[in-house]
């Protein structure tokens, strides 16, 4: 961790406190002397408030700004720093003066190209502060904005004496929890672990970024019921956030801007330099009165993002994945596969090329598949074909892009992706920008964490950043995931059905289909299309069959970070529910008032009889008329599920 930057974090965090009244351990509370020796300003607030969530921007008698926030009369964020430490050893938001004050409200909706629900109302109440630093008479600004479903705050950098650019060493943000919160934290690929703010494990390696350091997004349930995700978006020209635990300071967290690339490879970048007027990403606090309401309000990250970029994104087709064996002979037979099971996509993946980390060249296939065949052959099937690109053969972007696209490639799996530092943001971006020239999706792999671009660029339809089933995870893990890393945008976790590697039932791993937000949904993991050549033995093909991966609405039934979850989602006038448990076994009702009037046949697939391991479990698939006035029971087993669709007659 950056040691001048900790140093005026702790600056920042004791003004702070001593504005608030409160205590920092190892830091004097007594009141600092003026800088000039006159008589203290008078401190400031303004409020933003949406329907019962409010955020606060205040500044002390002294100066030191900060922020805090609430929901339903309850604290969400306490009194917390605001700041930036500049290169030349300026820190913005230590010693300030109100110079301007703006406002607004706005309202809006807009269309998504795909998304969990077909319109996005854009509604919140906006305060600018204008603002000077004294002590160098440089010029920024702080917005927040309040919506009914969570705050977001975000810098611009306005000027810095003559300079038109500005150099970024820090960002001391913090965000100060209230007694009794149990934050979840997971870096890169691990498991979530729930822990107090101030006991955030420590990790990192020689050549990554050392400390408590936790990714985003960032879940934290409060007292009294209340739940929180701390996300980012629109980050542009700046490095990944990242959250720290803060010695002394046990509800703490603050911001820690990376310099290291998640994978640890390539540049070290300690500052950022920026061209002025500048505006750093959002720091978005997604809020939930329950936790289920936590998953509905995910549309918070995207409203905060820059709106779509791409003139005519209709040539962007969501939908689902099968990954091929490295033949023609499997090409073709998965595009037979993909026709059956009534996907979109098949995929070949690492290898194609040759090996992908000694084989830089990702323009030629090998001896063994005939690319132009199955390209052909899947075209004339209407299927599209993906392949995956490790990141040491995107030296020319531009080229293999439009090399891809003379193909007939539709999309680019894009392998072992250094997200982090400034530059790897700015790289990132320019790679979804090139594959929207050629029209290409692309989905991007490894440690990379969402900022809300699937809205500017929707080519960039899905991203990994978390622990899927490559890793075959628990249950508690798989219904920790709405709640936190799905919060903060689309995620690749790879279903597996029927898999002796799972650690959960099938009725489990079907739920996730329409519990997890994949616009880009990898069905059938590590499988072949020669396992399911008798469907009779796999009865929860159907659901596969005709589960959308986009929705013109969704609803959040139930849930428990953790423990449960129950999600429906509308396409057309058929809903899809999936309902999953973590290893204990339990029974949810589920009031269907969602449904629109009439009936509806709900084709119900359900765990049996707990097997040996809950892989063994059987899926019991059973019909039942339903109507809006009805309550669903969904019972589950230990790591079990259901998945449902409901048809109107």
């Amino acid at each position: 961790m950056r040691a001048s930057g900790e140093r005026a974090r702790r600056e920042v965090l004791k003004g702070a406190a001593a504005g608030a009244g409160l205590a920092v351990a190892g830091v004097a509370t007594a009141r600092p002397a003026h800088a000039t020796g006159s008589r203290p300003d008078r401190p400031e607030s303004v409020t933003a408030r949406m329907g019962s969530t409010s955020i606060t921007l205040s500044v002390s008698t002294h100066g030191v700004l900060q922020w805090s926030a609430r929901r339903d009369g309850r604290t969400v964020i306490g009194t917390s720093a605001l700041g930036i430490r500049l290169g030349d050893g300026t820190v913005l938001g230590s010693d300030v003066r109100v110079t301007g004050r703006r406002y607004r409200t706005r309202r809006s909706t807009w269309t998504p190209v795909y998304g969990r629900d077909a319109s996005v109302t854009d509604h919140y109440q906006e305060h600018r502060w204008d603002l000077k630093d004294k002590g160098t008479g440089s010029r920024f600004a702080v917005e927040v904005r309040a919506y009914r479903t969570g705050v977001a705050l975000r810098y611009l950098l306005l000027d810095h004496g003559t300079a038109t650019t500005a150099t970024i060493t820090d960002e001391l943000t913090t965000f100060v929890f209230p007694d009794g919160t149990t934050v979840y934290s997971a870096r890169d690929e691990n498991a979530y672990e729930p822990v107090a703010p101030g006991s955030i494990p420590v990790t990192g390696t020689a050549t990554t970024d050392n400390g408590p350091l936790t990714d985003l997004p960032l879940t934290a349930t409060l007292p009294g019921g209340l739940i929180a995700c701390v996300c980012e978006s629109a980050r542009v020209d700046y490095p990944r956030l990242m959250l720290s635990s803060v010695d002394g300071e046990p509800n703490t967290l603050s911001a820690f801007l990376m310099e290291h690339t998640a994978r640890g490879t390539g540049p070290v970048e300690t500052a950022s330099t920026v061209a002025t007027p500048f505006a750093t990403p959002w720091r978005a606090v997604v809020i939930g009165a329950t936790h289920a309401e936590l998953v509905d309000n995910a549309e918070l990250v995207l409203n905060l993002a820059p709106p779509n970029a791409l003139p005519d994104p209709s040539w962007i087709k969501p939908g689902k994945v099968f990954r091929c064996e490295l033949t023609t002979a499997a090409g073709l037979a998965g595009v037979d596969f993909a026709v059956a099971r009534e996907l979109e996509y098949i995929e070949y993946d690492a290898g194609w090329y040759g090996p992908e980390f000694t084989t830089p060249d990702a323009t030629t296939p090998i001896p063994a598949i005939d690319l132009p065949s199955v390209i052909s052959y899947a075209t004339s099937k209407g299927i599209g074909v993906f392949l995956y690109v490790n990141r040491l053969a995107l030296t020319d972007a531009d080229s293999l892009f439009g090399l891809y696209r003379s193909w007939g490639v539709r999309g680019i799996k894009l392998g072992f992706i250094n997200d982090g530092t400034q530059s790897m943001t700015g790289q990132i971006i320019d790679w979804a920008k090139t594959a929207a020239r050629y029209e290409l999706l692309i989905d991007m792999h490894d440690d990379v964490r969402p900022f809300g671009y699937e809205r500017t660029y929707p080519n960039w339809i899905s991203l990994e950043g978390v622990r899927g089933n490559e890793q075959f995870p628990t249950a508690t893990h798989n219904v920790t995931l709405p709640f936190a890393r799905n919060v903060g945008g689309p995620m690749d976790y790879t279903i597996c059905y029927g898999q002796s590697r799972d650690k959960t039932t099938n009725a489990h791993q079907m739920a996730m289909a329409a519990v997890y937000y994949q616009p880009l949904n990898f069905l059938f993991w590590y499988d072949k299309p020669s396992k399911y050549g008798n469907p009779a033995n796999w009865p929860g093909l159907p659901w596969f069959n005709a589960v959308p991966t986009t929705w013109d609405e969704s609803r959040t039934l139930a849930g428990s970070i953790g423990e449960y979850v129950a999600v429906a989602r509308r396409d057309g006038s058929t809903w899809y529910l999936g309902a999953m448990t973590n290893e204990s076994s339990r029974t949810l009702s589920l009031p269907l008032s969602f449904l629109g009037r009439g009936t509806y046949t709900a084709t119900v697939y359900a765990d049996g009889t707990p097997g040996a391991s809950p892989y063994q479990t059987a899926v019991v698939v059973g019909t039942r008329t339903v109507t809006r006035a009805d309550t669903l029971d969904v019972a589950m087993a230990p790591a079990g599920g259901q998945a449902v669709v409901l048809r109107a007659v």
